[in-house]
């Protein structure tokens, strides 16, 4: 039995999206990637991962839809979805939190084990 907690990373950047991955790859997660909303949303439901790493600014459906569309479907509405961004705005913060994020991570002022940590905590591990 597989117990690896599974991360969904949600990121139209593939650089950025592939070093999320490999670094939480080495700290024991496995992770898939979608560069666009609307192919996250799909394989949320299909996989159900345990946690969710979503950009806000993407293609075919930004991540305040994704997050509108998983909060709608029973399979994906309790999964925790952290918001990791370049907007940094309160109000950008704050719309995400009502929308039911988790947490908020702003892209420019993160390290790869702070976002392991947010991670973690999350998912209480």
């Amino acid at each position: 039995m597989n117990d690896k907690k599974k991360i969904l990373i949600i990121e139209d950047e593939p650089s950025l999206q592939k070093s999320l991955m490999d670094y939480l790859e080495l700290e024991g997660f496995e992770t898939q990637g979608a560069l666009d909303g609307e192919r996250g949303v799909e394989l949320a439901k299909n996989e159900k991962p345990d946690l969710i790493l979503l950009d806000i600014i993407l293609p075919k459906k930004d991540g305040y839809e994704v997050l509108d569309d998983l909060k709608k479907y029973e399979k994906t509405k309790n999964i925790p979805i952290i918001l990791l961004t370049n907007l940094e705005s309160q109000e950008d913060i704050l719309k995400g939190i009502e929308k039911g994020a988790v947490s908020y991570l702003v892209k420019s002022d993160y390290r790869l084990e702070e976002v392991v940590n947010k991670i973690r905590e999350a998912l209480k591990i």
